[in-house]
């Protein structure tokens, strides 16, 4: 095991939403008692001291047997050093990274350090996002701050906190407006509640494409292409109902998939990504894919990027079901989906004697 990439999951959530007592509850559970916890919060780590055993430097071994870093410095220094004093000894051998970000924190700077070091790459696969939202005040925190809109667009889990403390028929109403916010601002994660014990280790992590080397990844849960095609079928049959609610942040979110039967040259992927990066990075704010290229169709290729940062491409031994179709879905800021569809599709087109006028449908797709 000590070869495999170790999975990260970002833990993240606007301030007050209950990211370090959900963060203490999970620490209890038996699937990450071989956890290393790094805490990016302003001030003293937040964690409950019943949970603190003895602290070293920066490394706090938790009574549950966890490791837990304050972020002094770089990430990415943060997470080297604490690789070294595993290779060392120093510490135990952790089979687990998780990240909680401060509450005011842009998640995709802490995406970017994770997939984009060489260095990490080599031993770090991130493995999800977890996004806490406060069912109480969290419609007036997307309408007031753009960071809470990206936290929950770029989730993998989203886990509803507080909801026990809304009751009534004003409290449901408010917690179906809310879940309905969720859903709209991203249809593919899970969500779940710590309302009943519904967010457990188990459900919240193994969440994502970090070793297919293991066969235990499912690539179709991991994609969820499905929840994005549903999304989009009620918004054109329902249009926009509610359009009063929309806030002057969502408004600028939108989440959608496609897919193309046709394969796509290794080349016309390559030359799709960095046009992708190049024209849309700043405005991706996630994407995943299984994609059909024409040199191996019966071994996809899987993408995984933030913004301009993307995971070194995985290719898989087969495909995971009947379905060897590409499968896209993004979630994205002021991009409408036929320009980045139409740019994928102008060099599919090349495989179908459509070269010659690729270069002029790119550049007005792009425009």
């Amino acid at each position: 095991m000590r070869n495999l990439p170790i999975p990260v999951a970002v833990l993240t959530g606007f301030l007050g939403s209950g990211k370090t007592s959900l963060l203490n509850s999970l620490l209890k559970d038996e699937m990450l008692s071989n956890a290393a916890v790094i805490i990016n919060e302003f001030g003293d780590v937040s964690l409950d001291h019943l949970l603190v055993e003895r602290s070293d430097e920066n490394i706090i071994e938790l009574a549950s047997g966890c490791l837990c870093c304050t972020i002094r410095g770089d990430l990415i220094d943060t997470m080297h050093d604490l690789l070294g004093k595993r290779d060392r000894g120093e510490v135990k051998a952790f089979d687990r990274i998780i990240i909680e970000t401060t509450g005011l924190a842009d998640p995709a700077p802490v995406l970017h350090a994770v997939m984009s070091e060489p260095t990490l790459l080599e031993r770090c696969r991130l493995e999800g996002v977890v996004t806490v939202v406060d069912a109480v005040n969290g419609w007036s925190t997307l309408d007031t701050h753009a960071e809470a809109v990206k936290q929950v667009s770029v989730a993998d889990r989203i886990v509803l906190t507080k909801l026990d403390l809304l009751s009534g028929r004003e409290g449901e109403d408010m917690m179906f407006a809310i879940v309905g916010r969720l859903r709209k601002l991203n249809p593919s994660a899970r969500l779940l509640t710590t309302h009943r014990n519904e967010a457990t280790a188990p459900r919240l992590f193994n969440m994502g494409l970090y070793d297919p080397a293991t066969k235990t990844i499912d690539v179709r849960k991991w994609l969820a292409a499905e929840a994005y095609e549903t999304s989009e079928k009620r918004h054109r049959h329902h249009g926009h109902p509610h359009h009063h609610d929309v806030s002057r942040h969502d408004a600028h979110i939108r989440s959608f998939s496609f897919t193309e039967k046709q394969a796509i040259s290794p080349q016309g992927l390559e030359l799709f990504m960095e046009l992708l990066k190049s024209y849309h990075g700043a405005n991706m704010l996630r994407m995943k894919a299984i994609v059909k290229v024409s040199d191996d169709p019966a071994r996809p290729i899987v993408l995984h990027g933030v913004q301009h940062v993307f995971h070194p491409p995985v290719r898989l031994a087969g495909w995971p079901d009947d379905d060897q179709s590409t499968r896209m879905v993004f979630i994205v800021r002021n991009i409408e989906k036929p320009m980045i569809e139409g740019l994928f599709n102008a060099f599919t087109d090349q495989l179908l004697g459509g070269a010659d006028s690729f270069t002029d449908k790119t550049l007005s797709l792009n425009r």
